[in-house]
């Protein structure tokens, strides 16, 4: 096999750059194995006893890539040079210059790079709306805390660390002018979603987004201008009087409703991810060259950006070598700016790799952030029934400095605002302003945190005025399987909170909680005991999911794979490898991870999967090489469903198109058609036991003889496969070897055997393989990006904690959670999800928050000795438990619940606290202070 193992390359347009995104692990050999394999004692009796990466990681071979230093890097110089930010820690002033006068003459750097000097070589950002400019301009206001406006390099560690430690604190280097305000910002988005249901939950909507469209406004002195409710025949029109007459109904209520009406506010967060923003890069002058290094989310973005922005400059660019290193990021490395500045800087070195990493100071003023919402919600409830009948819901987020996923951040969470229950009308209107705090963007929760934490504690409000239990009235009002959210669309499957809120109702911690307060208060005297429940349900994936897979035997039978898929922490190298077993009867034994190199199937797209035309994508289509997106960034809990379908219909193919023809040419060997000349051999009924191909009572074939088979007989050995979602699987029909079948897939690439016929052999043109036009595809129409979301994992947590009103101090005593996520690949995988999630969860909850704006971490004094995150004292490691729902079906999905986990535990304090002291909060953090201001 030909595998890509150095590099592949993908062409970059008119320039002829070759882009070639490498794995890190294939960049080390001398530091990592050359790829992934199954590790010694992986499994035992067919389970998982570790993490694939788990021997790696805890004897410190696994190499991040801020470990990375150009020694480490084949084929680069062993010089290593170093690079710093100056960045603004005020914005009321305008801008005048860089001065390194404090640095003196030994410690001026080698190069200083501003926006003069960028301008003046034409490197200007990819996508500035969204990333921002590289530099503050000289003679501006910065536009946010944080903002950079120049790079120094320098050639050596010594006097870099010595002139970053000068400048730290200080801003001797910056020069002022007159005071000002920051320049007046355009709110960066604001969106309405309407819904106005039929009579019945089974009626068609009278009025919905998937039904009739999404509603956007434009801006006016910043504020929302919504279209104008009298316009004729306009579907912003008719949105807006529909929102008018609900918003109205709320205000003069029918008899029997009642309203409640109350405001929520979530804080400014940090993902405190334990990797600093970093990269390694270097400009080889010589060659054109440029290799970068960077922990990233999204590499298959970051390769293409660098490209056009380099190929745009006076920099000759012959060829790019990106390297995605192992990171953590929480969401906060999807999408962000800094691997364009690690380029940028290399570019600056004089031939010199350049390292530009930043400490955990740098990363708290510059890193993106978790979005502050208002939440303003109004919500009518039938008081005999407990039905919700209407709900109406005001968001107002804070973006920061720069656009970056703020749009799409209020989106989802106003589709997110109802949780696990059904509104047979809604108005939800949301809007994210640009702020001068550092950037808000992608992070774990993407909104939804913020919105569904609000819902969940009106509902428990809600149900002590009505004299309710609170989880008796979310069971009235949950969503139930086969109804419309918000958006009037229907979720996929089987819909299971209901199963949650009753497992919850009749546990010990909720049944028997007045007892146990009674009880803890009396043992604990200045002390209050109390209990609180939430239950949500969380979309995963993003609307635009693609993902590429390449599976491949050789004639011994070893499975080898290639796949998009990179980790970040979740385990997706180790849950990937496993997906084949079903279909191949066994775990991948090697694997290329984190490949956006393909050339076994070179596709087109033109990227914009969100707002091209439904004609468009019909036009675009009936090209068989053409689809709507490429590959997805690693986020969104993506990997469990959106890759697991890319892996699974790729082993599905590679057995249905070679394995099972190989199968029935040794069960049919001999007069008569052999042993299964007597039967009727149905493909439905083939199974692996035990390595071993079974069916109808013939004898097992081991995988090894099939492959040998397949390769001898030149049938097909390799398939790679491209997966399209918007919010429905994309289809197509194909036809190979004269066989038509159709597959949740839109496109495919096959390889044969060693004995394939000379006219095959000479079809294997693309890297090996033989591109297989498809005949016929359907894709989700471009109206589905409309329903914001079909795919729901729900996850519910009951808390006990005790209160101590003196202090303030709120002490986590137990959780336990129930989660449904469809059939688990790898149990021990999701219970550390889980866990880590919940700790997150009690974080925001109770101790992390950060003020936005001058106090804040753009100031550049922020570090953990002022961000408080929860410890293991401080989660109830010991006493949790959780319980992961079984699934319908052995076919039954999995779902992507990295997010979830960790929202309703926040909801869940939020309510036992009021248990316990008598009163309801707000906002979160609940900190002590906020405690004793109620308590005193």
């Amino acid at each position: 096999m030909n595998h890509l193992s150095r590099r592949g390359f993908l062409k970059g347009g008119a320039t002829a750059v070759a882009v070639s995104v490498t794995p890190l692990h294939q960049a080390l050999a001398g530091l990592q194995t050359e790829r992934q394999t199954q590790p010694p004692g992986w499994r035992e009796n067919g389970n998982v006893r570790f993490r694939q990466d788990g021997i790696p990681k805890v004897t410190g071979d696994k190499v991040f890539a801020v470990d990375i230093r150009a020694k480490d890097m084949p084929d680069w110089p062993d010089e290593q040079a170093h690079a710093f930010l100056i960045r603004v820690p005020r914005a009321d002033r305008v801008f005048e210059g860089v001065t390194l006068d404090p640095l003196g003459e030994e410690l001026r750097p080698d190069a200083v790079v501003t926006a003069e000097t960028l301008r003046n070589d034409g490197v200007e950002m990819v996508e500035p709306d969204f990333y921002g400019a590289f530099f503050l301009e000289q003679g501006n206001v910065p536009a946010y805390l944080g903002q950079p406006v120049a790079l120094l390099v320098y050639h050596d560690y010594a006097r870099f660390r010595a002139a970053r430690t000068r400048f730290k604190f200080n801003e001797d280097a910056l020069v002022w002018g007159d005071a000002a305000e920051p320049p007046a910002r355009t709110p960066y988005g604001a969106t309405r979603y309407v819904r106005i249901g039929g009579k019945t939950r089974e009626a068609e909507d009278r009025f919905s987004p998937l039904k009739n469209g999404t509603i956007f406004a434009g801006f006016e002195n910043g504020e929302a201008d919504w279209p104008d409710e009298d316009s004729e025949g306009d579907v912003g029109g008719k949105a807006m009087a529909l929102a008018g007459e609900l918003r109205s109904e709320l205000e003069n209520p029918p008899e029997g409703w009642n309203v409640y009406r109350r405001k929520y506010r979530s804080q400014y967060v940090d993902p405190a991810a334990l990797e600093p923003d970093n990269g390694n890069a270097w400009y080889d002058t010589a060659t054109g060259r440029l290799h970068v290094v960077t922990g990233t989310q999204s590499p298959w973005t970051n390769a293409d950006h660098i490209e056009r922005m380099v190929s745009a400059s006076r920099f000759d660019l012959t060829e790019l070598r990106f390297h995605p290193g192992y990171t953590v990021g929480y969401g906060q490395k999807e999408h962000h700016v800094h691997p364009y500045y690690v380029a940028m800087a290399a570019l600056y070195g004089d031939g010199r790799p350049v390292r530009l990493a930043l400490d955990r100071w740098e990363h708290f003023q510059s890193a993106l952030k978790r979005h502050p919402f208002d939440t303003d919600i109004t919500l009518a409830v039938d008081r005999e029934t407990g039905e919700f009948r209407s709900l109406a819901a005001d968001q107002r987020a804070d973006g920061g400095g720069v656009m970056n996923f703020s749009p799409s951040v209020g989106q989802v969470s106003a589709t997110a605002l109802q949780s696990i229950y059904y509104l047979p009308k809604s108005d939800l209107a949301v809007q994210v302003d640009a702020s001068r705090a550092p950037t808000a963007g992608s992070m774990r929760g993407y909104g939804t945190l913020q919105s569904m934490v609000a819902m969940e504690l009106m509902v428990d409000e809600v149900a002590e005025d009505l004299g309710r239990d609170p989880i008796e009235l979310r069971r009235i009002n949950a969503f139930r399987t086969g109804n419309k959210n918000t958006q009037g669309a229907i979720p996929g499957g089987h819909l299971r909170a209901a199963e949650m809120l009753e497992a919850a109702a009749a546990d010990p911690i909720w049944t028997e909680r007045a007892e146990k307060k009674k009880a803890f208060e009396a043992e604990n005297p200045g002390y209050r005991y109390g209990v609180g429940f939430s239950c949500v349900q969380k979309d995963y994936g993003t609307g635009a999911e693609a993902a590429l897979v390449q599976l491949e035997l050789s004639p011994d039978g070893h499975l080898h794979m290639r796949h998009v898929a990179s980790e970040i922490g979740c385990g997706a190298t180790t849950s990937q490898m496993l997906v084949t077993e079903a279909h191949l009867g066994k775990p991948a034994d090697s694997v290329d991870f984190a490949v956006t190199d393909w050339p076994s199937l070179p596709l087109e797209a033109n990227n914009e999967p969100y707002t091209m035309s439904q004609d468009t994508q019909d036009r675009l289509a009936e090209n068989p090489r053409w689809v709507p997106r490429i590959t997805s960034p690693r986020s969104a809990s993506n990997s469990a469903y959106y890759f697991t379908h890319a892996t699974t219909e790729a082993a599905r193919l590679l057995f249905e198109l070679g394995l099972w023809k190989a199968a029935l040419s040794f069960w049919r060997e001999g007069i008569g058609g052999g042993q299964a000349g007597p039967l009727h051999v149905r493909r439905e009924e083939a199974e692996w036991r035990d390595g071993h191909l079974v069916a109808g009572g013939l004898n097992p074939l081991p995988l090894e003889d099939l492959a040998r088979r397949a390769h001898e007989r030149g049938y097909i050995t390799g398939v790679t496969v491209h997966t399209f979602n918007r919010w429905a699987w994309a289809r197509a029909e194909f036809e190979v070897e004269g066989e038509r079948f159709e597959a949740p897939i839109d496109a495919l690439s096959v390889r044969w055997g060693e004995g394939a016929d000379s006219g095959k052999r000479a079809a294997m043109t693309d890297g090996g393989y033989a591109f297989q036009p498809r005949q016929r595809v359907e894709y989700p129409p471009t109206q589905r990006n409309n329903a914001a979301v079909t795919y729901y994992a729900p996850c519910a947590t009951l808390v006990e904690l005790s209160v101590n009103p003196g202090s303030g101090e709120v002490k986590v005593l137990n959780h336990r959670s129930w989660l449904e996520c469809g059939r688990q690949i790898v149990p021990e995988l999701v219970s550390g999800q889980i866990q880590g999630g919940i700790a997150m969860g009690i974080g925001h909850a109770l101790y992390e928050e950060m003020p936005p704006y001058e106090d804040g971490p753009g100031n550049g004094t922020w570090n953990f000795s002022r961000y408080r995150l929860p410890r293991a004292e401080d989660v109830a490691v010991w006493a949790q438990s959780a319980t992961v729902l079984e699934p319908l079906s052995p076919t039954d999905p999995p779902k992507g619940i990295a997010e979830v986990v960790m929202i309703p535990v926040v909801a869940a304090i939020g309510n036992a606290v009021h248990h316990a002291i008598g009163h309801r909060f707000d906002r979160t953090p609940i900190t002590p202070e906020r405690i004793k201001e109620v308590t005193a």
